[in-house]
C-alpha cells in the first residue's frame, strides 16, 4: 500500500515518526513535505497529498499541522477525497467502516506520538462496510459532484 504523507512546521515531527513507522511495517511512504520547522502555509503540503490520493497514486493520505484542522480542510476541497480529522482510534476506525475516508487528519499538538501511531494503525487496517453506507458515501459523491468540487 503507498502512503502519501505532508505537514506544516506545526506537524513536523509527527510527520517524521509516523513516515518512520510507516516505512518499518512495509508501507510505502511519499513525503508531500514539508522539511523544515520554518513557518509555511499547510495548503502548500496537505493540497499535493490530497491530490495524490484522489488521482490513484496513493492508496490513502496521512496529513497533520498543528490541531489538524486546518490540513483537513484543504484536503476536503479535492474531489474523491474523504478526509477524517481524528484524534482517537474510535473515530479512525469508524470513518474508515462508515465513510470510507482515504485521508487521515491529525494534530501534533493535540495528540501524542505513541496513540497517533495506534491512530494510523487502525486507520490503514479497518475495511470499509460497505452496504448501507456505501449508500451515504454515494450521497457524498453526488454532492461534489453538485457543486463541482
Amino acid at each position: 500500500m503507498k502512503i502519501a504523507v505532508a505537514a506544516d512546521h506545526g506537524g513536523l515531527n509527527l510527520k517524521n515518526k509516523i513516515k518512520e513507522h510507516l516505512t518499518s511495517d512495509g508501507y510505502e511512504v511519499l513525503d508531500y513535505g514539508t522539511d523544515s520547522f520554518d513557518s509555511c502555509d499547510y495548503p502548500d503540503f496537505a493540497l499535493p497529498a490530497a491530490e495524490a490520493v484522489a488521482s490513484g497514486k496513493c492508496d490513502k493520505g496521512i496529513i497533520i499541522c498543528s490541531t489538524g484542522i486546518g490540513v483537513s480542510i484543504v484536503a476536503n476541497k479535492v474531489p474523491g477525497v474523504r478526509c477524517a480529522h481524528c484524534h482517537d482510534s474510535y473515530c479512525a476506525e469508524f470513518t474508515r467502516r462508515h465513510n470510507d475516508a482515504n485521508v487521515l487528519a491529525m494534530g501534533e499538538k493535540v495528540v501524542g506520538e505513541g496513540y497517533a501511531l495506534q491512530i494510523v494503525d487502525v486507520f490503514l487496517k479497518t475495511q470499509f462496510e460497505g452496504g448501507r453506507h456505501q449508500r451515504r458515501v454515494d450521497k457524498i459523491n453526488s454532492i461534489e459532484k453538485k457543486y463541482g468540487k
